[in-house]
């Protein structure tokens, strides 16, 4: 009897492993409401449910923005959550599951009114600050611009804070979360947003597999109502223009 106990248990532990193996980890650049360290941000929820009816389960880790593309597109973790189109041409690893996970607007913020019409150009002559390897504002801020990089959020807006910097660069919904954390209610957001652009889940090629059955996950979200309903808890209570953003972020 006991060894078949034995016999038993030996089956049934590589099943058990394997269950316990089926971990996505993806790296997170985000801030509260959209990324938090207990994963219960916007983003978080959506690859968490996302993940979950393939099979998987979600881990998440908070590297500086630069580091957390290295370790992914060399394999030490399974990805990135929340990057533009186009990485992939420089971390040649990583493939873009190819249904979106939102739209991220990419703003200034400033204790000066903020006329931005015009796009990149209008920042010449200016000094902003924005985190260290977010390639959008990297690729597109102008040579005449004194730029100033930080690793992390809070210290990109406590540069703003201290007068070291005449804009910040950074995505909406975490800037008014942490200009809320931060009590700076002077501060103002530009209204026409430098860019708007779809954000994707990138996994490394070790993981080439997961990557349709993921974006169909998505997709299927967004069909039955679940990614709104998402979208309602957790960005509608920050939303300041709430209309536009809800027909536009799916």
């Amino acid at each position: 009897m006991k060894q078949l106990a034995f016999l038993i248990l030996a089956l049934l532990l590589p099943v058990s492993l394997m269950a316990n193996d089926r971990v996505v980890e993806l790296n997170v650049t985000g801030q509260p409401p959209l990324n938090t360290n207990e994963r219960m941000g916007f983003m978080d929820e959506v690859a968490k449910e996302a993940l979950r009816r393939i099979g998987y389960q979600l881990k998440t880790l908070r590297l500086p923005a630069e580091r957390g593309l290295v370790n992914s597109n060399r394999g030490v973790i399974d990805g990135e959550m929340s990057r533009v189109k186009g990485i992939d041409k420089n971390y040649k690893n990583l493939i873009r599951v190819p249904e979106k996970i939102m739209d991220w607007e990419f703003v200034g913020f400033s204790y000066q009114p903020l006329n931005l019409k015009y796009g990149w150009r209008d920042l010449s002559g200016k000094s902003v600050a924005h985190i260290n390897g977010w390639k959008i504002f990297e690729i597109n801020v102008p040579n005449t611009v004194e730029v100033s990089r930080t690793n992390n959020a809070k210290s990109l807006f406590n540069l703003l804070k201290r007068k070291r910097t005449d804009i910040v660069l950074y995505e909406r919904w975490g800037g008014h979360f942490i200009l809320h954390e931060m009590n700076m209610r002077d501060v103002k957001m530009c209204k026409h947003p430098l860019a708007v652009k779809e954000m994707f889940i990138y996994l490394h090629k070790k993981n080439k597999a997961l990557v349709p059955l993921l974006a169909e996950s998505i997709a299927k979200m967004k069909k039955d109502g679940s990614y709104q309903d998402l979208f309602n808890k957790f960005l509608m209570p920050y939303s300041d223009h709430a209309e536009s953003v809800h027909e536009s972020h799916i």
